[in-house]
């Protein structure tokens, strides 16, 4: 099992990163493309195993596409190749037997398609038919993923009749819908978002080019090192205020951490403030990326909390709830799950047990736990590979500001 050993410079915590692009954003462009009647130039496109997965899902002639981890390639060429009417098995990691897909699975068979469970019902992997789809309303939960919702909007437009979605409760990372829409309007597609109701008009998708914008959750870690540095001054490149991602409100949660954060033309520049929270009390439902970065961080600097909306964590790449309690807890912080989609920290400590991280082929919790080093030096972050998921420069941005990796 390979290891990394992270030693952070002493002082002040300085350079320029240039993030990776969105792979959200990127991976939800290229369906929109290969819809398209006619293809567009993607400017910026995420280099994340995630998006290489489902551009070579969205080329491949083969008959079984394997997504390995990546979720939402999962997710989105299900939509994709029920919607085209391409007979595909769709399989993965053992993890991602593991993640549900039933909602999804149930909506598309409503509207015509014809998609089997292989293995068990309601799971990956499954193989989608060459029966194209001919209705034009659909009832999905919202509490599940807001993946499902977004690979229905996704395909929507290029249905006979469009498409109207009816969602049940309400939805999870409502953020990650409102960035769908947006970029479906931005290539051409309207729609109408009211009360629970989705209504998009058959229509084609038309562009002359879009580009990516740099990650906002990428960029946490950087929020997260700044605060627990004792200086630092660290400009985040071409990112903006104004941004489709809902991980981008980091930069008002961290002002609670003792970051400041001024926007300039040449990106966020981020620089250490006097005041932090004692306690803070958070909703992560339209933010759920943010919870482990935010969860070190609070830990670290002594600041209680009790975040809410935190039930979707459960079946993302780990048991990320879980995963979180373990590993923090070899550093003296026990967290606990104190009612469904809600964890908390008192201030209160315990035992350090160790300091090697496991990271449970999740990327978020190798990036989450890596600025923890600064606190904790020689941390060792285990199979750190992982970050290939989202952020494959990872490793060497750290590099550049001086981190020492062994």
């Amino acid at each position: 099992m390979d290891k990394y050993a992270l030693r952070f410079p002493q002082g002040k915590l300085q350079g320029k990163i240039t993030l990776p692009s969105s792979k959200s954003i990127s991976n939800r462009l290229l369906v929109i493309r290969a819809l398209s009647p006619e293809s567009f130039p993607l400017k910026r496109l995420s280099d994340s195993d995630d998006t290489q997965s489902l551009q070579k899902g969205l080329q491949s002639s083969s008959d079984i596409i394997d997504v390995a981890h990546a979720g939402t390639t999962m997710r989105f060429l299900t939509g994709y190749f029920a919607a085209t009417g391409k007979a595909k098995t769709i399989t993965g990691s053992e993890r991602m037997k593991n993640r549900p897909i039933g909602d999804l699975v149930d909506a598309l068979n409503s509207l015509g398609a014809d998609i089997h469970y292989i293995e068990k019902q309601g799971y990956p992997p499954v193989q989608t038919s060459g029966k194209l789809l001919s209705g034009n309303f659909i009832e999905i939960n919202g509490n599940v993923s807001s993946q499902f919702i977004s690979a229905l909007l996704l395909i929507a437009p290029v249905l006979p009749d469009g498409l109207t979605i009816g969602i049940k409760g309400e939805p999870v990372s409502a953020s990650y819908i409102r960035m769908t829409l947006e970029l479906m309007q931005q290539a051409g597609v309207s729609s109408r978002f009211e009360k629970n109701i989705i209504t998009v008009a058959g229509q084609n998708y038309r562009s002359e080019g879009m580009c990516v914008e740099p990650d906002w959750s990428a960029a946490s870690y950087w929020f997260q090192m700044a605060a627990l540095a004792d200086d630092a001054e660290l400009l985040l490149e071409d990112i903006t205020e104004k941004s489709l991602q809902g991980d981008a409100m980091i930069s008002q949660i961290a002002r609670s951490l003792g970051v400041k954060t001024e926007f300039t033309p040449e990106g966020a520049l981020l620089t250490k403030q006097n005041d932090i929270s004692q306690h803070l009390e958070l909703d992560f439902i339209n933010m759920p990326d943010l919870v482990q970065t935010v969860a070190v961080t609070c830990c670290l600097k002594n600041i209680g909390f009790r975040f809410s909306g935190v039930q979707t964590l459960r079946v993302k790449e780990t048991d990320r709830i879980a995963a979180l309690q373990n590993e923090l807890l070899k550093l003296g912080y026990r967290i606990r799950e104190t009612e469904p989609g809600v964890i908390e920290w008192s201030r209160t400590p315990d035992v350090e047990r160790s300091r090697s991280i496991a990271t449970y082929h999740d990327h978020r919790m190798a990036m989450a736990f890596a600025p923890a080093a600064i606190r904790f030096p020689e941390l060792q972050i285990e199979n750190p590979e992982v970050v290939s998921k989202s952020y494959p420069n990872f490793w060497s941005d750290l590099k550049k500001v001086g981190v020492k990796i062994e």
